[in-house]
């Protein structure tokens, strides 16, 4: 679903970025990208949505080049960022109707996933209202409504989790699961390790910018060993 090879991206001016990754996100896959702050998590979802070039490599989704066929590779993604910057001038129901639009969901099949999504994050009383009104929980369970519309193909998020309450949080990795089970597959960063290895199959550590780890969760963390230990033994390693 989601193929990178020798991904390199370098700031100008920098030495900040991501070198030479390569990884592969199959169907029915829940994927874990850890690292820590500044490791080159968001750099990579942003090449890999198309909302950043690169230097070097290439990004393909369900077989689709992102630099050759960039409306067609995003037509099978839904990104969600780590801050929920949307438009504010808009109430919630107007934004799900708009990504609704784009993404050329009809009318029945809108109303009926808005409709048990805004139901599921309790959210629905409030579509309504101004999104400028809403708290950084609202906007963040607004975006990942409009995410799940038309039922991505590959889903990407970095650091879904942050802003949502307990409810929420379990209530996202419900839909994941149900999501990966139709036969999607979801790629998202998280510094929220012990979810990461209960829900997911596969894992990739970043840092520095480089690929450390990645492969099967029961093989990436060995036996007797939790990701958090190993995290923390990848990460300080050679520091």
């Amino acid at each position: 679903m989601l193929v990178i090879k020798n991904l390199t991206k370098i700031y100008k001016g920098t030495d900040k970025g991501i070198t030479d990754i390569s990884l592969r996100v199959e169907k029915g896959d829940i994927y874990a990208f850890i690292g820590h702050n500044g490791a080159g998590k968001t750099t990579l979802l942003k090449a890999v949505t198309g909302i950043h070039g690169f230097d070097a490599g290439t990004v393909e989704i369900d077989g689709i080049d992102i630099r050759k066929q960039p409306v067609a590779a995003k037509q099978r993604i839904a990104y969600v960022p780590d801050n929920p910057d949307i438009y504010e001038f808009m109430t919630g129901i107007q934004y799900l109707n708009f990504v609704a639009d784009i993404f050329g969901v009809s009318a029945a099949e809108r109303e009926e996933r808005i409709g048990t999504y805004a139901d599921l994050f309790e959210i629905t009383g409030s579509l309504g209202d101004l999104i400028s009104g809403y708290s950084h929980g609202m906007k963040q369970k607004l975006v990942l409504i409009s995410a799940l519309l038309h039922e991505p193909k590959l889903l990407i998020m970095d650091e879904p989790f942050v802003g949502l309450d307990p409810k929420a949080a379990y209530l996202l990795k419900d839909c994941m699961r149900k999501l990966t089970e139709q036969g999607s597959a979801i790629f998202f960063s998280t510094h929220v390790l012990d979810v990461a290895e209960k829900l997911c199959n596969k894992v990739a550590i970043i840092k520095e910018g480089r690929l450390i780890a990645d492969g099967l969760m029961g093989e990436v963390v060995g036996d007797g060993e939790s990701l958090e230990s190993l995290f923390m033994e990848t990460v300080t390693e050679g520091e």
